[in-house]
């Protein structure tokens, strides 16, 4: 089938909007600016910044990281017809059903991490998102909510303010 579909948003945090900072609509669309795609082959993470402005003007920095996730089919069934003859030239089929399971071959899908801020912190926000990632990826035992909680929490110096 076609290789190309659209996103969707599977988890957000926080799950509502805050009053000051509402949740960019249709997001997904910039996440994969080539469209979303499957691969026959795991890609290496990448990362990017998309700026979004809002209808007051206000600047969103939408920094993505976007790495590839295996996507497995394990049943697969098989249809195989036989053919009988039958008396005069009369032909009847009939339908015998194989299933099991075979090999599949692996498509990996792209899957987004976004972090959105009115702030212009490119790689501050690469290294959190490249925390998230290593904390997703590798199955350590930290929550993922807890995480982005310590992360949202943090204050950010002003600009040419001391660290």
């Amino acid at each position: 089938g076609p290789t190309e579909g659209l996103g969707k948003i599977i988890q957000r945090f926080p799950q509502k909007d805050w009053e000051d900072t509402p949740f960019p609509q249709g997001i997904e669309l910039f996440c994969q600016p080539g469209g979303w795609q499957l691969s026959k082959e795991r890609k290496q993470p990448t990362f990017f910044v998309v700026v979004l402005t809002d209808i007051d003007s206000e600047r969103h920095y939408c920094s993505c990281l976007t790495f590839y996730e295996a996507e497995i089919n394990l049943q697969v069934r098989d249809l195989q017809y036989e053919t009988k003859m039958l008396g005069e030239g009369t032909k009847e089929i009939e339908g015998e059903e194989e299933s099991g399971l075979i090999q599949p071959a692996e498509v990996f899908a792209p899957k987004s991490l976004v972090l959105v801020s009115r702030l212009d912190y490119p790689e501050i926000f690469r290294a959190c998102l490249g925390l998230i990632y290593t904390v997703y990826v590798d199955s350590l035992n930290v929550s993922l909510e807890t995480l982005i909680a310590n992360l949202c929490s943090c204050l950010v110096p002003a600009s040419g303010g001391s660290q």
